[in-house]
């Protein structure tokens, strides 16, 4: 079940730390890496920190954008260090692990780490479904991106090796993906801007709100068909009082 689980790192700018990344989902029986625009991701460095990992390191996906490290996951899962108001479940390593061992029966998840320096955005963060926080030392919480995706890593590895029955069970549930619910989005706010909804001013105030609900609630593929028909109803009959 831990290959249905993938560390995605955007926009890495040291190979070393990308080895090292490899190195330590490898030890803990992972095996995918996505990058997102990286610097320098098969240098010597990043090579030597590997050490033993090369093939997770050289095996890596890469992408230009970060919506594409998220096609097929049905949970996202980003990490911060900073406080931030974003309405997301929050998660320990521990806690996020668990819940993603059971997701892993009927899903993928993308754990989603920023840049070294400043971390992910909050237009990043926005598409993550909750936000995982390392409980380290409030007065210097600042750890190495490889430390980071270790722990967690281990929490993962723990928590397969402690649910293996459970994680055997299949769920009739199937979540859509990240790529089908933006295009959920897209049609609901096509919809909602037909209809005269949005407050002229900043409608995508609006938007981030839903998005946040959507997200937190979570959508099959049968809950996504309904509601995207209920659009398409709205959109015709707003198009029938036009006329």
């Amino acid at each position: 079940m831990l290959s249905k689980i993938r560390f995605v790192l955007v926009n890495p700018s040291h190979g070393g730390n990308v080895g090292a990344v490899a190195r330590a989902i490898k030890n803990m029986g992972l095996r995918r890496l996505v990058l997102v625009a990286p610097r320098n991701h098969l240098s010597d460095e990043a090579r030597a920190r590997a050490s033993g990992a090369e093939d997770v390191l050289e095996g890596a996906q890469v992408v230009e954008h970060f919506n594409e490290a998220l096609t097929g996951a049905t949970w996202v899962l980003g990490t911060t260090s900073r406080a931030r108001r974003l309405d997301l479940p929050r998660y320990t390593p521990r806690a996020v692990a668990e819940a993603a061992v059971a997701e892993c029966a009927s899903g993928e998840v993308a754990v989603v780490f920023g840049c070294e320096r400043t971390g992910l955005t909050n237009d990043e963060l926005a598409l993550c479904h909750a936000v995982v926080e390392i409980p380290a030392n409030a007065e210097y919480a600042s750890l190495n991106i490889a430390a980071a995706v270790q722990i967690i890593a281990y929490e993962m590895r723990l928590a397969s090796l402690a649910n293996s029955d459970q994680m055997a069970q299949t769920d009739s549930l199937q979540y859509v993906d990240a790529r089908a619910m933006e295009r959920f989005y897209e049609h609901m706010e096509q919809a909602l801007r037909e209809v005269g909804f949005f407050d002229v001013g900043n409608p995508q105030v609006v938007m981030r709100r839903l998005r946040r609900l959507f997200g937190r609630t979570r959508l099959d593929e049968n809950e996504v068909n309904i509601l995207r028909g209920f659009f398409k109803a709205v959109q015709a009959k707003a198009a029938d009082g036009r006329r």
